[in-house]
């Protein structure tokens, strides 16, 4: 008997999913399994294989996450099971993260446009956002927020929603990446309260000063970054790596913040795997950590009066 090539039989098995009309919830358990064979790495928005597999699914059937498991009934059309097909194909080939794939990413409760010009948002300040960075801040007091290099725009847009009465400066170093910044703010209609600056750190601020400076700057180190998963090579370089110990970008914000910010302002920043570099280089600084629970960490915080510059140097190493 002649056996069918790895093509042929894939064909097969796609026509057989057309012809009885796959359920949403069929494809989900398909593609987590699929993606879960191929061993890809999750990382960018989801951290297994199903909750990536219904985004995905979800996607391409115009679904929205709110309907759940009562989506899961829904019959696909041949279209879309091809879609589903061709994503699953790329994302597994190519190691693609499925936001660049799908020019779609979820932040703080907010759907963001996101391409290979922006990190794909998924920082853990999103939590903190939400809880409108109680009990460190005053959130009826909040007038100005920082958000030190925006990517997509992401962590400012959060805070506009958080704080409505609230200002945000959005800068980044990157013009690509503020072309998307503004894309969101537009999508979002919060022209009027989140301004897109391009900016190296503090240069297009001078002057400013802001109840919360907020970040999610490179932090990633060199051999560190030698090690990451194939996914994050489509990320823009600019926006992971930040010198030999991943502590650079944190070493800039230090030496401008205590000037941006209010007397009971405060700055949160994000550093990652480099929480123990960072704990190393200043061991007397007054660092709070607040627990996350939807998951991940390394996320400081520090009020201003902890950010004296006279104080600084004697509290590093």
């Amino acid at each position: 008997m002649r056996r069918l090539s790895h093509t042929a039989a894939k064909t097969g098995a796609s026509a057989r999913r057309t012809a009885s009309r796959e359920t949403v919830g069929a494809a989900i358990s398909r593609v987590a399994g699929a993606l879960k064979s191929a061993r890809v790495y999750f990382g960018h928005g989801t951290d297994n294989a199903r909750d990536e597999a219904a985004e995905l699914v979800f996607f391409v059937a115009g679904l929205g996450h709110e309907l759940g498991s009562d989506a899961y009934s829904v019959s696909l059309t041949p279209r879309r099971i091809a879609r589903i097909d061709e994503l699953l194909a790329r994302r597994i080939a190519e190691r693609r993260p499925l936001a660049y794939l799908t020019h779609r990413a979820f932040f703080a409760g907010l759907q963001l446009y996101v391409d290979e010009r922006v990190l794909v948002p998924r920082s853990p300040i999103a939590e903190l956002i939400l809880q409108r960075f109680e009990p460190w801040a005053r959130a009826r007091r909040v007038r100005r927020i920082l958000d030190l290099g925006t990517g997509s725009g992401a962590i400012a847009l959060a805070c506009a929603m958080a704080f409505p009465q609230g200002k945000v400066d959005a800068v980044d170093v990157s013009a690509p990446a503020l072309q998307v910044a503004r894309r969101n703010v537009r999508r979002l209609g919060l022209e009027k309260r989140v301004s897109v600056l391009r900016s190296d750190y503090f240069d297009a601020v001078k002057g400013r000063r802001y109840d919360i400076i907020v970040s999610n700057p490179p932090y990633v180190g060199l051999a560190e970054m030698r090690k990451l998963p194939r996914e994050y090579r489509y990320e823009p370089s600019l926006g992971l790596v930040s010198g030999a110990d991943g502590l650079d970008s944190v070493r800039a914000i230090f030496a401008a913040a205590r000037r941006h910010l209010s007397r009971e302002g405060i700055l949160v920043v994000e550093v990652g795997n480099s929480e123990n570099a960072l704990l190393r280089a200043y061991p007397r600084m007054p660092f709070i950590w607040p627990e996350i629970a939807m998951g991940g960490g390394g996320v400081f915080l520090l009020h201003a009066r902890d950010l004296d510059l006279s104080r600084l140097h004697d509290m590093a190493g």
